[in-house]
């Protein structure tokens, strides 16, 4: 009988205690559950407050994420769902996790799909310069998912199949490559619309785009 306890009580500790084969999902607690909540309220997909507490407002909120992300929408932070937010769960380069990278590639296929290779990379260096800029978040996902800072995200192309050569370049820029020339922003003169970004001094041209300071 006090095997059996001991094995019960056991269960319980690994249960709650966050071990990496656990998904947040309903009923979890701890530090990731607390960046899951504030990345989603930056975002304004949970209106609640961070308290580390996996509860119906926390899942709704992540069900809204994964819908608008092409995630199966099941309301459990599993990998993929963690990655999209852009959670580290993995291995690193260059102080970027797998997930990381693989977010970038994301980004660069669908932004820059059929620009020369250079165009490819000085994408995902705009979206790496915009992390150390005052003026945006200080995280990749954070950077990304910015309402209205990226087409392909309000569009849903950045849940397209990703070319081999976005995942290159997202290496590429992660390993210090910035053709862009420090660039922060970038935009196709043949779809730009807007008259602000036209105003940017334009610090290089490459393909398609246009990188701005």
């Amino acid at each position: 009988m006090i095997l059996l306890l001991n094995i019960l009580v056991i269960a319980v500790v690994v249960k709650s205690g966050g071990s990496a084969g656990v998904l947040s999902k309903v009923g979890s607690t701890g530090t990731e559950v607390r960046q899951i909540q504030t990345r989603l309220k930056q975002w304004g997909y949970y209106k609640g407050s961070v308290d580390g507490v996996y509860g119906s407002g926390t899942r709704s909120a992540v069900i809204a994420f994964q819908r608008k992300n092409g995630l199966t929408a099941d309301g459990v932070a599993g990998p993929a769902t963690l990655a999209a937010i852009g959670l580290p769960s993995g291995g690193s380069t260059g102080g970027y996790s797998t997930n990381d990278i693989n977010l970038l590639a994301r980004v660069i296929s669908a932004e820059a799909r059929g620009e020369p290779y250079t165009g490819q990379v000085a994408v995902g260096a705009v979206i790496l310069n915009r992390i150390e800029h005052p003026s945006f978040p200080n995280t990749l996902a954070g950077v990304i998912y910015q309402p209205g800072a990226f087409s392909c995200v309000d569009d849903g192309g950045i849940n397209a199949a990703v070319t081999d050569s976005a995942y290159r370049a997202a290496r590429d820029a992660i390993n210090g490559w910035d053709p862009s020339g420090g660039a922060i922003y970038y935009y196709n003169p043949a779809k730009a619309t807007s008259a602000w970004i036209w105003s940017r001094p334009v610090l290089t041209v490459i393909g398609d785009h246009r990188f701005c300071s």
